[in-house]
């Protein structure tokens, strides 16, 4: 239904209004007198009960448009009251009277609807129902009642919207968060927003030293009071930086103390906000030491530069060393040989033969393993697949020599394809397979396993992340965890020459090729049980 006007059922003069707008309406819509008659007179009758006995009476008149061919003159009647009940008799002569009355009662509300059909609907278009609601919004008072009613009503409709608007607006500085509070010229605070007491969490009563110093950072008092001074003299604005103490730290907030005027401009007091800063100051901060960060930046970039350098130069000289050292390693071995040609085995004793040919080929060894090391460097490569189980057969057919002579066992479960260097990998596996097999006073018994989460718990030490764990384990002499620190550094050694061969080179060159591998070189062990070493490659 479209609305063309309502009209409070309060007393007599409210019923003559009912009386007449119905009989208005049913004569716009171009019923005949007859039948405007009996509409208005059957709504009346049921408007005179709700305003002898009703509550909370409305009369609705509108336009029911069914279809383009069909349409009603509408008028209901709403009230908390049970009408039919209390004066049946007024609604069977309203029906009578209409005809098409229909009434309903439920949760305390009654709905009495009288219904007309309009005899020329065609004539009754979209801007005709329209110009009747705007007739009876403009239409002149019917009398003096009339008129003051209508200023009535118009004023509290002006009221309600008034504070709807005063409601919408405090909820608004309620729950902004922005800290607000008015004060006045002694200093009074007047007002505060349920944001700022919620964030104090104590009444804030005067804008005074005494009350801003519990929250306002100690540095920045002096500042506020003297501003707040000039602007009370001058009844101008403020507009500064400070910090309010939040918990155990203080936020920077921007502060703004602004005149509150009238409409007619009389000043009546002081607006206060302060606007959380932090972040904004925090990135200031940060780009004001940006300048800082670019030259901290360009120096560590010139010393990575020169250390990179370097470095190169250092594997330069390793290579050319080792290479020129061989070779007058080659000569004195040969010339030893040679020299012993006609030597009996008494005088190659005397003249300490044996001696001088084990010095230099423990040298040569020596010069070989720096010259690998050095080889081992930190460049970008591109990482391969590499099948470790290709690369352990690799291994175990050049230890076979070993592995006989000491009747070695070795237990080997299939291993992962990883991404490598095939060479740095074969390296890898053939020195700690080695160690296996030479650091072992019985019979070797080496085993080499993958990603066995049994024996991953031993390691304190994983790393966190995906990574394929490769497991190497012996029953060799091991070590005293005293050691720990000291078996992956350059030419260590945890036992005499005599007693077990090696440069103490190997475990170096084995932590350099993981790294190498992005990858974690781990171990546990104890004398007399043999040693475990975990080999953590990314996956």
């Amino acid at each position: 239904m479209k609305e063309i006007v309502s009209i409070n059922l309060d007393n007599e003069m409210d019923l003559i209004l009912a009386h007449r707008r119905s009989m208005k309406i049913a004569e716009m819509c171009g019923m005949p007198s007859s039948f405007q008659t009996r509409f208005a007179t059957a709504v009346s009758e049921v408007a005179r009960c709700s305003i002898a006995i009703g509550e909370n009476s409305v009369l609705t008149l509108g336009i029911n448009v069914i279809k383009t061919t069909h349409k009603e003159i509408v008028a209901i009647v709403r009230d908390s009251n049970d009408l039919k009940k209390c004066n049946p008799e007024a609604f069977k002569y309203a029906a009578k009277l209409s005809g098409n009355i229909e009434y309903s009662y439920e949760n305390n509300s009654s709905i009495t609807q009288f219904s007309q059909k309009v005899l020329s609907p065609g004539l009754l278009s979209e801007a005709k129902i329209k110009s009747l609601a705007d007739y009876f919004k403009y239409e002149s008072p019917l009398s003096p009642y009339d008129e003051i009613r209508k200023k009535n009503i118009e004023l509290i409709a002006l009221s309600e919207k008034l504070g709807e608007t005063e409601n919408r607006y405090r909820q608004l500085a309620n729950t902004i968060p922005i800290l607000i509070c008015i004060i006045n010229e002694r200093n009074h605070v007047l007002l505060t927003n349920e944001f700022f007491q919620g964030f104090l969490k104590f009444p804030f009563i005067v804008f005074e030293r005494k009350d801003l110093s519990t929250f306002i950072h100690p540095d920045d008092l002096e500042s506020i009071i003297d501003n707040w001074n000039k602007v009370k003299k001058n009844r101008g604005e403020y507009y500064g930086e400070t910090r309010i103490k939040k918990g155990d730290a203080y936020r920077w907030h921007l502060i703004s103390i602004i005149p509150n005027k009238a409409e007619d401009s009389s000043f009546t007091n002081w607006l206060v906000y302060f606007v959380d800063i932090h972040a904004q100051k925090t990135v200031e901060e940060t780009l004001k030491n940006n300048s800082e960060l670019k030259l901290i930046q360009r120096e560590l970039e010139n010393a990575n530069s020169k250390l990179m350098f370097k470095n190169k130069e250092l594997q330069q000289f390793a290579y050319i060393a080792s290479h020129d050292l061989q070779e007058p390693l080659r000569k004195i071995r040969i010339m030893l040989s040679r020299a012993g040609e006609g030597l009996s085995e008494e005088q190659k004793n005397k003249y300490y033969f044996d001696k001088i040919n084990s010095a230099a080929g423990r040298m040569s060894d020596l010069i070989s393993d720096v010259l690998n090391y050095s080889r081992v460097d930190n460049n970008v490569h591109t990482l391969l697949p590499v099948d470790l189980n290709e690369i352990l057969l690799e291994t175990i057919n050049d230890l076979s020599l070993i592995i006989d002579e000491k009747n070695a066992i070795i237990n080997i479960n299939p291993l992962p394809v990883v991404a490598g260097l095939s060479t740095q990998l074969r390296q890898l596996f053939f020195n700690l397979v080695n160690n296996a097999l030479k650091f072992n006073s019985s019979e070797p018994v080496v085993t080499i396993s993958a990603d066995d989460e049994s024996k991953a718990l031993l390691d304190k030490y994983k790393p966190q992340g995906n990574y394929h764990l490769i497991i190497i384990s012996d029953n060799g002499i091991g070590m005293d965890s005293k050691y720990s620190g000291r078996i992956f550094d350059m030419f260590q050694r945890l036992h005499d020459r005599d007693q077990y061969g090696g440069n103490g080179i190997g475990l170096a060159l084995c932590k350099r090729i993981i790294e190498n591998h992005n990858g974690v070189l781990n171990f546990t062990s104890e004398p007399g049980k043999g040693t475990t070493f975990y080999i953590y490659l990314p996956k």
